[in-house]
């Protein structure tokens, strides 16, 4: 099989790919036959960067070659199990005159790689450069040999990196994987929810925990919202981790639903430790979160808000509440606002369920 992987060069892309050699080679990874062929780098430069990350095995083998036929006749000699090539614009064909990087060369020895890899069973990854627009460079072609497709998210300011898969020839393209970037490289994160939510400080007036669901992961985040007077003649709206036009449409049914005058506020909401939500699952929390900061006034520590928001102000369901309940409760939540049809839909011991109808019925069941 075949991956891509897609990265802007700042989010660290050589620091990943080498931990995830490391990865498969070390004990999780059942003693893996690793070839990383970078032609970015040399042999000298990858090994520096392999002890700083503390990578210690013998099934890793390094090739400093941009020649595709020298890089899959080495790996003809070596039957690995898996491949890395770093990266797909570096490495070129003999055969064709272009220079590496072009649209010709990209999509010839992506075509070669991917039938390599099919007869011989061997899984390739290929780090792919991002353009500024945040796709990968090269042509679509390229996406559409390969069986998956797979982005690594994160801000340059926050120590945590999403990898997105985008297309998945095998499976769901919700998967999400959460990582730490650290000295040692990228650390797998196995609980996400409580790492989102480590630095949570309770009481805090704006700030309101929701649950989204990824692929088959329930992940609790933080939504933080900000009101404040207008410095400007224009109010700012300020969105960081979900979508800006879905924030105006929340402010104008807050404003128009909810009694709340912020048409001529500034407003910034944010997801706290980097994590971009963008399922309407989040829309109850973010209202709640802009009403709390409003009336300054806390939601409850213990509890989380979870639902849909319509034009018309009232509260929808939301598709596979019991994941995000159970994975609440396991955290120490013991309450859950959300939609009436939600909370008359599943129930569990020791876990309250508190059913609104619209953004008035809301704010009244938060005290705001």
């Amino acid at each position: 099989s075949s991956r891509l992987v897609g990265a802007d060069w700042r989010r660290s892309r050589h620091w990943e790919v080498n931990a995830a050699a490391s990865v498969c080679v070390w004990p999780g990874g059942a003693w893996k036959r690793v070839l990383y062929a970078s032609g970015e780098e040399s042999r000298d430069q990858t090994k520096l960067r392999a002890e700083r990350l503390g990578v210690e095995t013998n099934n890793l083998y390094v090739l400093s070659e941009t020649n595709l036929e020298s890089i899959l006749q080495s790996v003809s000699e070596l039957g690995p199990d898996i491949v890395v090539i770093d990266s797909i614009q570096a490495i070129y064909h003999p055969d064709l005159d272009s220079a590496p990087g072009s649209v010709g060369q990209v999509r010839e020895c992506g075509g070669l790689i991917m039938r390599t890899a099919k007869s011989n069973s061997i899984a390739f990854f290929l780090i792919g450069h991002v353009t500024k627009g945040g796709v990968i460079a090269g042509p679509k072609t390229l996406e559409h040999l390969v069986d998956t497709v797979l982005y690594l998210e994160g801000d340059l300011h926050h120590h945590f990196r999403i990898l997105r898969g985008v297309k998945n020839r095998f499976g769901s393209t919700n998967e999400i994987g959460v990582f730490e970037m650290g000295e040692k490289g990228l650390r797998e994160i196995a609980n996400p929810s409580e790492a989102f939510l480590s630095e949570r400080s309770g009481g805090s007036p704006g700030a309101v925990v929701t649950c989204s669901v990824e692929g088959s992961r329930s992940i609790l985040v933080e939504i933080q919202a900000l009101v404040s007077p207008t410095s400007f003649g224009m109010p700012q709206r300020v969105a960081t981790g979900t979508d800006q036009k879905r924030l105006a449409m929340l402010l104008a049914v807050l404003e128009r639903k909810g009694g709340l005058r912020i048409s001529d506020k500034d407003v910034f909401c944010n997801v706290a430790g980097g994590m971009r939500v963008d399922e309407t699952a989040a829309d109850f929390a973010i209202i709640a979160a802009l009403a709390s900061n409003y009336r300054d006034k806390p939601v409850a520590r213990d509890t989380i808000v979870v639902g849909e928001v319509g034009l018309a102000g009232e509260i929808r369901r939301v598709h596979q509440i019991e994941r995000r309940i159970m994975e609440a409760k396991r955290l120490g939540f013991t309450r859950c606002v959300c939609s009436m049809a939600d909370s008359e839909d599943f129930s569990t011991e020791g876990f309250d369920m508190v059913g609104v109808i619209d953004v008035n019925n809301a704010l009244e069941v938060l005290s705001l």
